[in-house]
């Protein structure tokens, strides 16, 4: 089995404009004299390889804790594409996530749900709200980019709400460069963070070798 490691270094990752980055504290070094090393950290949750729940946006969405962890954790599609994802686009991706959740089913002989429920999108890739509908009407669970943010960053909030309040959640500030595009296991189960709209995750895809 090949583990590829689609997240961000936290205190090296990338920030979001206007959002706190991440800073570390040490506590205690042996090399000081201290009985052990420890540090502290303060962070936003949404700093680096994130998720989104849908409280981000949605004033009566779930929090992170809320969301159940066979949403962060399943089969997923790996699709690349580069500059605005159009309606279309996604209708494609869909079709060839579909395609593929199905070989896989077909050879794992299992009933379990196929690579569509989950898209990540690799590349400088940002998604329109046409697409974001899409996503919506075809029952995606999981949604994920490389972009801190979906959607154009200079206004987020519409694609935001449209995934988010159609109870998508969503993975940002992912790394693909390394993945091949196809089906995959995504593991991405974030911080049980008690009413958090968002929280750090450590994001990593599974394949057959």
């Amino acid at each position: 089995m090949k583990i590829y490691d689609i997240s961000q270094e936290v205190f090296g990752c990338v920030v979001f404009p206007g959002d706190p980055a991440p800073e570390r504290e040490i506590l205690s070094e042996i090399a000081k004299g201290g009985s052990c090393n420890l540090t502290a950290i303060r962070m936003c949750a949404h700093n680096g390889t994130h998720v989104d729940a849908p409280y981000h946006f949605c004033a009566d969405g779930r929090t992170i804790d809320k969301v159940g962890l066979e949403t962060w954790i399943g089969p997923c599609y790996v699709a690349e594409h580069e500059g605005v994802v159009t309606a279309e686009d996604m209708r494609r991706i869909l079709k060839r996530a579909e395609e593929a959740g199905a070989v896989e089913r077909a050879a794992a002989r299992t009933g379990k749900a196929g690579a569509a429920e989950r898209i990540l999108v690799k590349g400088k890739a940002e998604l329109s709200a046409e697409a974001a509908r899409v996503c919506a009407e075809a029952g995606i669970i999981l949604y994920g980019n490389e972009s801190q943010t979906v959607g154009p960053e200079s206004a987020p909030a519409e694609v935001h709400r449209i995934l988010l309040g159609a109870g998508c959640v969503l993975l940002e500030g992912i790394r693909l460069g390394g993945v091949p595009e196809g089906a995959y296991l995504l593991n991405a189960a974030p911080l049980n963070l008690g009413g958090a709209d968002g929280a750090p995750c450590r994001a990593v895809l599974l394949a057959s070798e």
